[in-house]
Formats: C-alpha cells, structure tokens, sequence
C-alpha cells in the first residue's frame, strides 16, 4: 500500500468512526502490553489487519488480537501510526518497528524506518541493518548497507558480524553474494589487531598461580550451505596477513561460516596473534567445539605452541572445554606437552578442579 493510499484510507477511516458502535474495538495485545484501537482504522492502514478483520478470524472476533514478536513500546508506537500516519523518530526501536511494518503491510512506516536504519549505519551495527534489510526486502537499506561494508571491511571483524553469521546464516550468504557484485577492488585493508585482546578472556601468565578464565558463552554452530564462489572471492581479495588475522577473529567468536569462508580462500592456518597463538587456540580457548573440528579437517597443527609454550589442549583442558578437547585428542593432540613451567593439560584441568577433562586426560 503506498503512502497516498494510506492517507486516503485513514481519513475514510476516521469519518467512519462516527457511526461506529460498541464493536468498533478491538485491543491489541503485546506480552503485559494492552492497546484499544478502532477496527476501521487498522484496517484503513494495514491489509494484514484488514483481511483479519473481513475474515472474522477468532481473535478478532473475540474482540482481542494477540501480536506475536512485538514489544509492548513497539506495539503503541505501530498503533499511533495508523491514527496519525506519522513516523516517530526513535532511533532505538527504528529496527523492531521495521519489522512490525513489514508484517502488517505498513508501507509508509516501512520506509521511515529504513531511513532511520540508513542513518544509524556504523560498524557494530551494519551486519545486523544488511540482515534485516535483506529479510524485510528493503532495498535502499540494503544498498546502504553492503555499500558501508565494502567501504568499512572492519565490520566482518566485528563482534556484531560474528553474531549474524551465527544466528542468520541465510541472510549472510546473500549480503556475502552482494558484497562480491561487482568484484571489488584488489586493496589490502591495513591490519589494525582490533577485536578482544587475549588477556580478556584469561589471567595473565604468572606461574603456576592461575583462575580460571572467563570463556565467552558457547554458541551452537548452524549448519550452512557451502561457500559460493563469490564470497570466496570476496575474502581472496584481501591480503594474507589480513585473511590471517580474521581467521583468528572468527575463531575467538565461533564463527564457523566465516571461517570456512576464510579456510576456502586460503586463509594460513599457521598466522598467529601477538601472543603467538592461532585460530586453533583461541577455538580451543573459547570452547567452540565446531570451529575446532572445521581447522583441525584443514590440517591445523594440534600441537601447535603459544609464546608460553601452551597448545590448544592447555587451553581446552584449563577451561573445561570437554567437545573440544575430545576433537583435539583424536586429532593426535599430544597431552604430554609441557608449557614452560611444565604443566601438562592434565595438570591443568587439576588445578581448575575440571573434573571431565581429568578423567578424559587421564584415561584415554
């Protein structure tokens, strides 16, 4: 519905509210949220509710209408719109609320909010914008969006690109055929390290005086189609040290479809951070078990040292990782390996109490 036709059917609407009688409205309910509408005028503004109306389905027949995967403030600002057919400027919701337009047809609100989402672009946030705009089929945000990306290829280092990858791994692919439309240039984005320092996620070495570290959460890994040719492409554009450095990124987050997509380009399983350690590590480190599977099938060293001499079985074992230790040992992990204090992983996992990885280490 466009804008034109909504002003037209919202002040037909709202002359009809004169002769309207007790069954005039409905309420909209959201979670605790509950909102009184006028019928007519919902459905002057959205199809969706029109139809739900024309059709008496149960709900609306019963005077109450649930509203599945919209927040209580969503919800108020959606209902607002159809009375006034004015766009609010809250930057906070403009993502929610696009989706809420999208599903009920609102075409102006729609695009309201994809401009507000445009406007909003930034590193953190525009894996998540491109996701939305591709889900939503928002085609300026999603311009905007690949464009910021190519422009800014610190995104596919972020934290909030990890996410997407992880939670929609569909949209991705799709951002990932875009950003190869046409083939970008050839130029090496300078390396900057950035992304979590390793003493984030551990106590500093300090002998045999060790806590345990705080991992970040494990997060199941999504099966995904294979890496197309284009997204592939994309990655070989970028110089070795910069494919290395994101294999290590990916790793620390449990990005699995990145870091295929990396391994698929010819990512060196070998780079390693300022610490000396690798993807292998920081998989290991973390517990993403999946991710550890997918380096040790490309041939990464399972023994490989970091400057204090640890391989990634030290980490699996110190932080209790059992999957990944177990994807170690039958990869041929060596846990007689000794850091430079000459603790084994056993002695490891002994001194963080991990009790699954002392009867594993022990008895394998």
């Amino acid at each position: 519905m466009s804008a034109v036709m909504e002003v037209q059917n919202n002040t037909e609407a709202l002359a009809a509210l004169l002769d309207g009688g007790d069954g005039s409205l409905v309420t909209l309910v959201a979670g605790e949220t509950r909102v009184a509408a006028h019928r007519a005028v919902l459905a002057a503004a959205s199809p969706v509710f029109k139809a739900m109306f024309a059709h008496d389905m149960l709900e609306a027949s019963c005077g109450q209408v649930s509203i599945d995967d919209v927040e209580g403030p969503v919800l108020r600002l959606l209902v607002a719109y159809t009375y006034t057919l004015r766009a609010p400027q809250l930057p906070d919701t403009a993502a929610q609320l696009l989706s809420a337009a999208d599903k009920y047809g609102l075409s102006g609100l729609k695009a309201a909010c994809e401009r507000q989402l445009i406007s909003q672009l930034a590193v953190e946030t525009a894996a998540a914008t491109a996701v939305r705009a591709v889900r939503h089929s928002c085609p300026d945000a999603t311009r905007a969006a690949v464009a910021f990306i190519k422009d800014h290829p610190q995104v596919m280092a972020s934290r909030g690109w990890a996410d997407a990858v992880l939670e929609c791994p569909q949209e991705v692919n799709q951002v990932i055929r875009l950003l190869g439309e046409p083939p970008a240039e050839a130029s090496s984005p300078t390396a900057t390290g950035g992304g979590p320092t390793p003493n984030s996620d551990r106590q500093p070495h300090s002998g045999h005086s060790r806590t345990t570290a705080a991992a970040a959460p494990h997060t199941s890994a999504r099966h995904t189609p294979p890496p197309d040719d284009a997204a592939v492409s994309r990655f070989r554009c970028l110089s070795g040290a910069e494919r290395g450095r994101r294999l290590i990124e990916a790793a620390k987050v449990g990005a699995v479809e990145e870091v295929r997509l990396l391994l698929a380009a010819g990512a060196d399983l070998g780079a390693r951070d300022g610490d000396g350690e690798t993807a292998l590590h920081w998989a290991a480190l973390r517990g993403h078990a999946a991710v550890v599977r997918l380096l040790l099938s490309a041939a990464s060293d399972p023994n490989a040292r970091d400057r204090w001499w640890r391989t990634p079985l030290h980490w699996a074992a110190r932080n209790g990782h059992a999957e990944a230790a177990a994807a170690l040992l039958q990869a041929g992990a060596d846990r007689g390996k000794t850091d430079e204090d000459g603790d084994t992983p056993l002695d490891y996992a002994r001194q963080q109490n991990q009790h699954h990885l002392i009867e594993m280490l022990t008895l394998r």
